[in-house]
């Protein structure tokens, strides 16, 4: 994962970006990475439930 960071609490699911970073341009070259699971993840501590996230900017 890029700048991604994922807390567990109870039922409650919490992600954090900081989103002032950004990882260059996306594949497609249309937009600027800012966070990206990189696929789809397992959330914390629980495997069968799955989370894809990508975050981007224009370019």
């Amino acid at each position: 994962m890029k700048n991604v960071d994922m807390k567990l609490e109870g039922s409650i699911l919490t992600i954090k970006v900081d989103i002032s970073k950004d990882f260059g341009e996306s594949k497609s070259g249309k937009s600027i990475t800012i966070a990206s699971t990189e696929g789809n993840v397992s959330i914390p501590d629980n495997e069968e439930i799955k989370i894809g996230l990508n975050i981007y900017r224009k370019k």
